[in-house]
């Protein structure tokens, strides 16, 4: 059965969705787009490439695909720097059309608008299924969740899920060491989340984890890196 989503704008005037049967919003309603960027690409990805000069293809596994805000930026990303990645991706419940073309990602900023003709495609792209969407990025995007999904070697977790308040069950220690085992060494999770036991539970799992600042209206994040 399909969730109820409503379109909603954010601070920075990028949009973001609401699921009443939650009361959860998928990104911060203090800015969408600004906390993606933030989160997982600044302390993310940026922070990996960073120390990982020359390491190809770029494997990435993010939990949940939702508005395909985080792998759209990915595929720029890949394009801009002309390096191949590969970008796992889980989604329980996918938008449906009627509101996926209503996001306005795409039109933030002016110097990436040109790629925006992928972003409905990344949406468009057959599920359970992997692809090459660009020259430099291949996608597969998964209809099941992450007790079920089979991973793959991972150099960067974008751990996207709703908060723990809302699903706990993806936030178990359980599930959050099968991601461990999938990292790579040198590999970094990310997540906007900044509860002590995720902390503690990344910590006992192996991974040296580190309080960030937060993005717009929060006061901190995780990054855990396994060494």
């Amino acid at each position: 059965m399909d969730r109820e989503i409503k379109l909603i704008e954010t601070e920075d005037g990028s949009h973001s969705l609401y699921v009443p049967e939650l009361n959860e919003t998928y990104h911060s309603f203090h800015g969408a787009y600004r906390e993606s960027i933030h989160v997982f690409f600044l302390y993310g990805l940026d922070h990996w490439f960073m120390h990982n000069h020359g390491k190809q293809p770029i494997r990435i596994f993010e939990v949940g695909f939702g508005t395909g805000l985080n792998a759209w930026l990915a595929l720029v990303w890949a394009e801009q720097n002309k390096l191949p990645m590969l970008y796992h991706t889980i989604e329980p419940f996918p938008i449906p059309e009627d509101i996926y073309t209503k996001l306005n990602y795409t039109s933030i900023d002016e110097e990436i608008s040109h790629y925006k003709g992928y972003f409905e495609e990344l949406h468009k792209a057959e599920w359970d299924k992997g692809d090459a969407v660009t020259p430099y990025f291949n996608m597969k995007k998964d209809k099941t969740t992450l007790e079920e999904v089979k991973l793959y070697p991972t150099d960067v977790v974008f751990f996207d899920a709703f908060a723990p308040s809302k699903q706990p069950e993806l936030w178990s220690k359980e599930l959050l060491k099968k991601v461990v085992d999938a990292m790579n060494p040198g590999g970094v999770f990310v997540t906007y989340c900044a509860k002590g036991q995720l902390k503690r539970d990344l910590a006992e799992l192996g991974l040296q984890v580190e309080t960030l600042p937060g993005p717009p209206g929060k006061k901190e994040m995780i990054r855990g890196t396994k060494i």
